[in-house]
């Protein structure tokens, strides 16, 4: 099962490294949205699926990300140091605004999330310092070379993006096993009982969610780079819940889960997108029939995130 598991692994890998040459500049940009959004939802993933956290604003931070990067590159920063902006401001940001609200529990903190979206993305349309262009947005970025190669040519943004996003699935999957995970998973299940043990359930929350939005913003960096510009359509609280459904789609704390919610809410839609006048009606139904068959999402976390070993039924049973 394992020798399976391992070539099934190689083989995706193996097609996804080959993508660039094989595939047209269609399915490569499906490609890229996958990553971009996969990548996206992972950091939403972090704190609703990890820390139990309601949070219906984090297009906030993927829109802070991209912005962050784009006005980077127009003040003359180079590639690097810009997507390192991109990531920080966010980080920062999420780790500000979950200081003065994180004690605040289920729906009270999913609106106060709402709000501060709708705050932003306010300031964004209002030009602030004259730096986001208003409605219009920022358009026409490209990082200068590097040694005199240009380094955001689509492959290369392919890769990027492809390698943002299997190091973000390697960080998270041995998070949820680390000290640090599952302490988060014992806050997400029972606070009082992670209290009781020495848990400090405030701090966690708010790393998780300076973490994720670090993660946020490097997707947003990821998609400025992609459409050569950013717009505030990209931080609407319509934006958020796109984000939120893929978690709930494809089932809280689950990775494969969060991937495949990724494929169902942004890739379909973008391949059904010949079928104008049917493709929302298609997609809406999906939707309701997945929430339908399967309310706990597509693939579930079936035992937090300890080995399955600790969970064998005794023979009393």
């Amino acid at each position: 099962m394992l020798t399976l598991k391992r070539t099934l692994i190689a083989l995706v890998a193996l097609i996804a490294l080959s993508l660039p040459a094989l595939a047209s500049d269609v399915w490569l940009s499906c490609a890229k949205i996958f990553f971009i959004y996969a990548l996206l939802a992972l950091s939403q993933d972090m704190v609703l699926g990890r820390a139990g956290v309601y949070d219906m604003g984090h297009a906030l931070y993927f829109g802070l990300g991209g912005y962050a990067f784009a006005i980077a590159l127009n003040h003359g920063y180079n590639m690097p140091a810009a997507v390192f902006i991109a990531m920080l401001m966010p980080a920062v940001l999420a780790f500000a605004l979950s200081s003065v609200a994180v004690h605040l529990k289920g729906d009270y903190f999913l609106l106060v999330s709402i709000g501060y979206n709708f705050i932003f993305s306010r300031i964004i349309n209002n030009n602030p310092f004259g730096l986001t262009n208003g409605p219009n947005g920022i358009f026409d970025i490209s990082p200068e070379p590097m040694f005199g190669i240009d380094i955001a040519t689509p492959v290369l943004v392919y890769y990027y993006s492809l390698s943002a996003l299997l190091v973000v699935v390697w960080l998270l999957h041995n998070f949820d096993r680390s000290r640090y995970g599952r302490a988060l998973f014992f806050t997400h299940q029972d606070e009082l009982a992670a209290l009781s043990m020495g848990i400090n359930p405030r701090n966690l929350r708010i790393a998780s969610f300076a973490f994720s939005g670090a993660l946020a913003g490097i997707a947003g960096a990821l998609f400025a780079l992609e459409y050569g510009g950013v717009a505030p359509e990209m931080c609407t609280v319509q934006e958020s819940i796109i984000i939120f459904a893929i978690v709930i789609v494809g089932g809280q704390g689950s990775l494969f889960g969060t991937l495949v919610g990724t494929i169902i809410m942004y890739v379909l839609p973008e391949l059904i997108r010949g079928f104008e006048q049917m493709r929302y009606l298609i997609f809406g139904i999906v939707m309701v029939a997945i929430m339908v068959v399967r309310p706990n999402g597509l693939i579930p976390i079936k035992y937090g995130y300890f080995p399955k070993k600790y969970f064998k039924r005794t023979s009393d049973e």
